[in-house]
């Protein structure tokens, strides 16, 4: 048996998206749970105005549980549909939350937050990979 015939044979783990869904969820529920109460005092601690600290709060939450809830409505194939509108919609919070995080620090480069602001970046990554590839499997 040959390298490519042994690979072949290698079967699919079609849950592995779980392997990135639940940490990524898990860090935007704890964020926007720590933010709740919404104050508007906490929102100028920030930089921010109330409304905008409003939709980072609630949207890291429900984008959080946005992604757990795409995972198990895909489990039932009929709403396979809707669990890819929910998972994409909430890769689409995650990228806009990290984007806003990200330009508010006021990096000097883009170099700048690749070395240095990693984390963010690795965040901003995952929410666009849900964005663009859904729950498909």
């Amino acid at each position: 048996m040959n390298f490519k015939t042994f690979v072949e044979k290698i079967p699919e783990f079609c849950l592995s998206h779980w392997l990135l869904r639940i940490p990524l969820a898990v860090v935007f529920i704890q964020q926007g749970l720590n933010k709740i109460p919404v104050t508007a005092m906490e929102a100028e601690a920030w930089g921010l105005p109330y409304l905008v600290w409003w939709f980072v709060a609630y949207g890291e939450l429900g984008a959080g549980l946005g992604l757990i809830a795409g995972g198990l409505i895909a489990l039932y194939k009929p709403l396979l549909w809707a669990a890819d509108i929910v998972t994409r919609f909430s890769g689409f919070v995650i990228g806009s939350v990290m984007t806003g995080v990200i330009w508010s620090l006021q990096p000097t480069s883009f170099v700048d937050v690749l070395l240095y602001d990693h984390f963010h970046v690795l965040l901003w990554v995952g929410g666009l990979f849900f964005a663009l590839r859904g729950t498909r499997t």
